[in-house]
C-alpha cells in the first residue's frame, strides 16, 4: 500500500549511528529508526542475543510459561512503578492495552460509564484505531468513520479544562507523552505532571504515560517521568527496549490492572522469547549508569551547540525545544525540504515532526565525537539553506 512518503535512499546496512546506502553512501543516523534502535545498529550484543535465541525457541504463543517472558516483566517491574506487563509488538498495541485496562479498571470497581479518556493537543500515540481516536490528529482520523465514543482533547496549558477533564463523573484516564515526539519535541513542565497526577488521584482517575518515544532512556533517566518525580499508573513502552527488534509493553500497577483477568486480552506473537531475549539485554545495556551518563552529557553538549546555532542562524532556525537525546529544532524554512537538504548535502539523517520541526533522536550510545560531527553537520546544512533563502 502507498501509505509512506519515503526518501529516495536504499540502505542496505549499519553500524552504531552509521548507515550505508545500497550505492556506498555513508550517512550519519540520526534517526534511529525513529527513536528505536536506541544502541545503535548492529549492537554486537543484540545480535548475540538474538542469535543464541534462535537456536533455541522462537515462538509457542502464550497458552504456555515462557522464561525469557517472565524474567524480562521482572525487570521492567523492578526498574518502575509497575507490579504487571502486558508484552504486544509494537507501540500502538501497547497503548491499545492501556486503554482498554484504565477502562477495565473502572468497570470492574463498578462504574462502568466512567469510560472517558483525555489526550493532548500534538500528541500521537500510534495508529490502530484506539490510539488514533486517543490523539484525534484530523489526518491519522479522517476517512475511517466516526470519533470513537469517549475520547476527548485537551490543550496544553487550559488548566481549567484540564481540572474540568478530570472532574468529570464519566472520566476514567488521562494519556499523556511527558515529551510529545511526533507533535514537535514539546516537553509537559514537570510541575504540570506533578499537578495532574495530584488531580487524577482526588478524583479517582487513572494516568496513562506513552513513553514509547520518550522512555527507554532517552531522556537521560530510564523513564522521561522521573525528572517530575513521580509516576503513571499506566505505561505504554516499546521502540528502544526491542533496540530495532519489533516490542511493546505495557506497565501498570496492581490496583490499575485490577479488571484485566484471564480472557479479557491477549496476544499470539506478543512476548514471543525472540523478543524477549533481545528485550532483556537492551534493557540491561539502557539502564545502566553508562548509558544515562552519556546520554546526560551528549545531551548537554548538544543542547548548547543547538542553542549556538540558532543565534547564528536566525533566518534557519526558530527554537530549539525537547529532553535529553529527543532534540525538537523548529525551522523557518519549511522542514521537510530541510531533511532532504542535510540528508542529500550533509549525509545527515534527522527525521521530521509537527509544528515545522525536524527531530534529532540519535542512539543513546552516541559518542561525543560524533555529536561534534552531527552539529558540523547541520551547521554545514544550515548554510546551504541559508543560500537557498537568499537566492
Amino acid at each position: 500500500m502507498g501509505v509512506y512518503n519515503r526518501a529516495p535512499l536504499e540502505v542496505e546496512r549499519g553500524r552504531g549511528a552509521r548507515l550505508w546506502a545500497t550505492d556506498g553512501t555513508e550517512y550519519l543516523d540520526c534517526v534511529a529508526g525513529i527513536s528505536t534502535n536506541g544502541l545503535g545498529h548492529a549492537h554486537p550484543e543484540l545480535v548475540q542475543a538474538v542469535k543464541d535465541q534462535a537456536e533455541k525457541l522462537w515462538h509457542v504463543s502464550n497458552i504456555f510459561r515462557i522464561p525469557g517472558q517472565e524474567a524480562l516483566a521482572d525487570a521492567l517491574c523492578e526498574s518502575s512503578f509497575a507490579d504487571v506487563v502486558f508484552f504486544t509488538n509494537s507501540g500502538t498495541e501497547a497503548v491499545e492495552c492501556a486503554l482498554k485496562t484504565a477502562r477495565k479498571y473502572h468497570s470492574a470497581n463498578g462504574a462502568p460509564e466512567r469510560i472517558d479518556i483525555y489526550g493532548f493537543d500534538g500528541s500521537f500515540h500510534g495508529r490502530t484505531y484506539g490510539a488514533i481516536n486517543a490523539a484525534a490528529n484530523p489526518s491519522y482520523t479522517e476517512g475511517f468513520g466516526p470519533p470513537m465514543q469517549g475520547f476527548h482533547q485537551l490543550k496544553w496549558g487550559d488548566h481549567e479544562a484540564i481540572k474540568a477533564a478530570i472532574a468529570n463523573p464519566t472520566t476514567a484516564a488521562i494519556i499523556v507523552e511527558p515529551v510529545q515526539g511526533e507533535g514537535g519535541c514539546r516537553a509537559m513542565p514537570e510541575q504540570c505532571l506533578r499537578g495532574l497526577r495530584d488531580l487524577c488521584d482526588e478524583h479517582g482517575v487513572l494516568i496513562i504515560f506513552d513513553e514509547v518515544q520518550c522512555g527507554m532512556g532517552r531522556t537521560g533517566k530510564l523513564w522521561a517521568h522521573e525528572w517530575a518525580g513521580m509516576a503513571p499508573d499506566i505505561m505504554a513502552v516499546a521502540k528502544a527496549l526491542g533496540g530495532g527488534f519489533p516490542i511493546g509493553a505495557c506497565l501498570a500497577s496492581a490496583k490499575a490492572a485490577k479488571g484485566m483477568t484471564v480472557g479479557v486480552h491477549g496476544s499470539t506473537f506478543g512476548g514471543n522469547p525472540l523478543a524477549m531475549a533481545v528485550g532483556q539485554k537492551a534493557l540491561s545495556l539502557i539502564n545502566s549508569p553508562e548509558t544515562l551518563n552519556n546520554v546526560n552529557e551528549v545531551a548537554g553538549y548538544l543542547k548548547q551547540q543547538f542553542a549556538g546555532l540558532q543565534e547564528r542562524f536566525p533566518d534557519v532556525i526558530a527554537d530549539v525545544r525537547g529532553k535529553g537525546l529527543l532534540i525538537g529544532i523548529k525551522m523557518v524554512p519549511n522542514n521537510r525540504e530541510f531533511m532532504a537538504l542535510a540528508r542529500d548535502t550533509q549525509q545527515l539523517l534527522i527525521a521530521g515532526g509537527g509544528d515545522n520541526c525536524v527531530r534529532l533522536l540519535p542512539p543513546l550510545n552516541l559518542t561525543m565525537d560524533e555529536a561534534r560531527e552531527a552539529v558540523a553537520r547541520f551547521e554545514a546544512a544550515c548554510e546551504v539553506a541559508r543560500e537557498k533563502l537568499a537566492a
